[in-house]
């Protein structure tokens, strides 16, 4: 069974929501941190042209 991974990630954080309940802020954090850190990995990349097209 091939799953795309977007839609295993959104089960696994919806989960983990669901059954830890973290608090509202630390799950903001970590949102945030993980858009950083994938516009950071991805400054280096081939879509660098891409995203700095779009941005402008």
């Amino acid at each position: 069974m091939d799953v795309p991974l977007w839609i295993a990630l959104l089960v696994v954080g919806y989960l983990g929501i669901k059954l830890s309940r973290p608090p509202a802020w630390l799950i903001c954090v970590l949102l945030l941190g993980g858009y950083l850190l994938g516009g950071y990995l991805l400054a280096d990349s081939l879509f660098a042209s891409v995203i700095d097209t779009a941005v402008k």
